[in-house]
């Protein structure tokens, strides 16, 4: 076979990995250390149990974004990094209406959906380039606020979830 037909045939062989746009459901893969954070509910791409579990080293390895913002809970701007929320819904394919944050201490609240896919809405994991610290770890739901005016509102703010453990997917 000739190197320019090998390459050719590689290409073909690549081209549909190239289109896709959600992990498959076998690259989730299985957490080797502490689940930090299970989606449950109206997700196709679990790991164990009919859940989507994820340790922080699954986390790490998605692409990750980071955010400059003023928030009620910190003075000055303050530095979020960590992958998009739509990006980890999308690993666990995540299809629903609400998204229900419930944190460790028990704060529950819903998120549309929609916010996920419009806001770049950001799973920190760090602060300012270094682990969450332990009052908001290991997960913080943080919106773009500096971004765009009218997400510094009272719903916006209160739809941040920090001791981010579990999302269900309604």
């Amino acid at each position: 076979m000739s190197i320019r037909r090998r390459t050719a045939l590689s290409s073909l062989t690549l081209a549909p990995l190239a289109t896709w746009t959600a992990a498959p459901a076998w690259a989730l893969g299985k957490p080797v250390g502490p689940v930090v954070l299970t989606l449950r509910g109206k997700v196709s791409t679990v790991n164990e149990g009919g859940a989507a579990h994820f340790d922080m080293p699954m986390l790490e390895r998605m692409s990750q974004r980071s955010i400059t913002a003023r928030t009620p809970w910190y003075e000055g701007p303050r530095k979020f990094t960590g992958p998009l929320l739509r990006d980890v819904l999308q690993a666990a394919g995540a299809k629903g209406t609400t998204i229900r944050a419930v944190a460790l201490d028990g704060y529950k609240v819903d998120i549309p959906f929609e916010d996920a896919m419009k806001f770049g809405v950001v799973m920190a994991r760090l602060l300012d380039d270094k682990p969450m610290p332990r009052d908001k770890a290991p997960l913080f739901i943080i919106y773009p606020f500096d971004d765009k005016a009218e997400l510094r509102a009272p719903q916006y703010f209160a739809r941040c979830a920090w001791q981010l453990r579990t999302i269900e997917i309604v």
